[in-house]
């Protein structure tokens, strides 16, 4: 079944046996106190049986991320600081079983680490020890079943997640323990070699265990209070967004927001499981949710934009050709010689004669020309250029497709400001229009369109 956002509450009320995944971030988890404010959350909610924790985060502006110490340390083998950094690690979580007051010691765990890097671990191996040892300490606190995520999340043999094997050993592991905890960013591959996933694959982790045991809410913990309308840096306290659908998500993160990472959303939302991020040091804030399908009824002008994200460094590759729309496979033809380069594209506006290519700037960069000859010698253009310094905006939400005139409102307000629209492309969802202008005119356009729509 996949719920809606008006779903969830009364899941929640009605539903006594509710299971909840709960991932917590390297940042709630960077030091005893953050420890302790993990506990207090988990043991608030009895429905909290599956924890998936990070490696400690930081403790201040200036510390280090465990994950960065043991990568800095595998790139120190063979030298003396490697010994200085591995003592390092070593006093980062003894500090924190010490302050927590437990009964623990990770000595064999050390020894063993240490003795693995020695031995040619992989980097991968490596780089997972920070999550393996962080679960340890907190099933120890929370007197929890420890599972080593290396026994229940697999990779196949070309190191590509294996959602089959996983699903089917996962379930079968974890619901028959009454709880567990299982370190987050790894698993395995056949051979029983640990594979991480991506930076941030933690959040990829949670996702995948909620799929397995077909969980009713995906908790993801973090240090902010979930989605924000607009980026803090640009809109001073900006409004959160308390109900977002997996497609607006993912627009949103594509174009830069960054609460959540993108490939954790599909486990989910293919089980049809809502997420809902949360703020480890205000517990009490409900949150962003993350659902299938919101029936949101009632429209009003703070209902219309979902979000608002946008991202610098594009070019856009102009061509104009008398008569290409009556000319077959002439965009076919573009994006092969692209793709021949190995370059990617992110939009493909067009008109009858004219077609724009907008890319990243760094893809291209010193192939310009080259670019160009290619493009003039497969479809012949009566004109090609090259145009750098793009902003890419993206206005998103799934209330603009019953709001009449929301784009006449998005473009007037840009034009009132004296803002030059060099792009815009909309996709037939009506769900997002992604916004072209100056990388000057970048900052203020965004605050031109959230003033718009929210007063």
């Amino acid at each position: 079944m996949i719920f809606s956002g008006k779903d969830i509450s009364n899941k929640i009320m009605n539903t006594k046996n509710i299971i909840k995944i709960v991932k917590f971030g390297g940042s709630s988890l960077a030091d005893a106190n953050q420890f302790q404010k993990v506990a207090s959350i988990i043991n608030s909610d009895p429905s909290r049986v599956y924890i998936v924790p990070s490696a400690p985060g930081k403790r201040f502006d200036s510390d280090t991320k465990v994950t960065d110490m043991l990568l800095n340390c595998f790139k120190a083998i063979g030298t003396d600081e490697f010994n200085t950094i591995f003592t390092n690690i070593k006093e980062r979580y003894d500090d924190i079983i010490i302050n927590l007051g437990l009964d623990l010691s990770l000595t064999d765990e050390y020894i063993a680490i240490e003795q693995n890097i020695k031995n040619g671990y992989s980097r991968d191996y490596i780089a997972s020890r920070g999550e393996y040892l962080n679960g340890i300490i907190l099933a120890k606190l929370l007197n929890y079943n420890f599972v080593d995520a290396a026994e229940i999340i697999f990779f196949d043999e070309n190191g590509v997640f294996n959602p089959t094997q996983t699903n089917i050993v996962a379930e079968k592991k974890l619901k028959s323990l009454p709880n567990a905890v299982i370190p987050g960013f790894y698993g395995s591959m056949p051979d029983g070699t640990v594979k991480t996933f991506s930076r941030d694959g933690s959040d990829i982790s949670g996702a995948i265990v909620a799929r397995a045991v077909m969980a009713d809410i995906y908790e993801n913990w973090k240090d902010v209070s979930g989605f924000l309308m607009c980026d803090p840096r640009i809109i001073k306290n900006p409004k959160q967004i308390k109900v977002i659908t997996y497609r607006e998500l993912r627009e949103l993160s594509y174009m830069g927001a960054t609460v959540l990472h993108e490939d954790s959303i599909f486990p989910v939302k293919l089980a049809g499981i809502p997420i809902n991020i949360r703020n480890t040091n205000s517990p009490d804030d409900e949150g962003t949710m993350i659902v299938a399908t919101s029936r949101c009824n009632a429209m009003n002008n703070n209902d219309i934009i979902t979000g608002i994200a946008g991202k610098k460094g594009f070019s856009v590759i102009n061509i104009e050709k008398d008569m290409m729309n009556q000319e077959l496979g002439v965009g076919m033809r573009v994006l092969k010689v692209l793709a021949d380069m190995g370059i990617s594209f992110e939009h493909f506006p067009s008109g009858i004669d004219t077609m724009s290519i907008v890319v990243n700037k760094e893809a291209i960069t010193g192939h310009e020309k080259e670019i160009m000859d290619r493009i003039t010698a497969s479809i012949n253009p009566d004109s090609i250029d090259i145009e750098s310094g793009l902003g890419l905006i993206a206005v998103v939400g799934r209330g603009m497709i019953r709001a009449t005139g929301t784009a006449s409102r998005i473009f007037t307000a840009i034009a009132r400001e004296g803002i030059n629209i060099r792009m815009i492309d909309q996709g037939s969802s009506e769900l997002n229009i992604i916004i072209g202008v100056n990388e000057n005119d970048f900052v203020n356009t965004i605050k031109t369109i959230y003033n718009e729509f929210v007063k």
